[in-house]
Formats: C-alpha cells, structure tokens, sequence
C-alpha cells in the first residue's frame, strides 16, 4: 500500500475530527463546509480502496491475510460517511461529535491497515 496516502488519510482524519469536535464544544451541528471536508476525506479513503484492491489483483499479498485486509479497508471506507448520514438524522450538537467520532475511528483504522499490510505474518 502507498504509506504516504494511509498518512495523509490519517491526518485527514484528524483534522476532520478535531473540526467538528469544535463545532460540538461550540454547540454546533454540522454544516455545508463540515460535509465538503467529509467528501474529501471520503475521496482520500476511496482511492486507497482502489488501490489496495489493485494490489490484490497483482497477487500481493498483506501480511496478516487477505480478508482481514479487505474488512478493514471496506470498514475505514464506510465510517466517514456512515458518521455523516447519522449527523444528518441528529441536526444539534450531537451530529457533529457522531461525525468526530467516525473521523477518529477512521485514523485508527488506518493505523491498523498499515500493520495488516506491513506485518510479515510472523
């Protein structure tokens, strides 16, 4: 997997997280721009989907299986915009600490996406 982009979508992540976790302190529901950052970071998330998925289909393998490799990526896929159609039913606060919630989920998939693939099997 490209080891740049899994950072980038964690920082991404991060940010998001942290700018919606001020919309909530600030009592705050989500908003346009909040949804656009979540759009980014999903297009983040569906590249590296593609990518990983490519790599598959060249015969490489993540060291720590396959199908655990693909749950995972599918998940870090999916969190970002589950957290948002959830903060779309929640129009207060609340909605933006779901949606700083999914971001944070997200980082720490990434993280455990790059072991999966890094590890040797061992």
């Amino acid at each position: 997997m490209l080891d740049a982009l899994t950072v980038a979508i964690g920082v991404a992540a991060l940010a998001l997280a942290a700018w919606c976790g001020n919309a909530a302190w600030r009592d705050q529901p989500t908003k346009d721009w909040h949804f656009i950052g979540m759009a980014v970071v999903t297009v983040l998330v569906l590249a590296q989907l593609a990518i990983g998925l490519v790599q598959l289909g060249r015969g490489e393998k993540p060291g720590q299986g396959t199908v655990l490799f693909v749950a995972y990526l599918l998940g870090a896929f999916a969190a970002v915009p589950a957290a948002g159609m959830l903060s779309l039913s929640e129009r207060t606060k609340w909605g933006s600490v779901t949606v700083s919630a999914g971001a944070v989920v997200l980082a720490v998939l990434e993280v455990r996406l790059y072991d999966i693939w890094g590890t040797t099997g061992a």
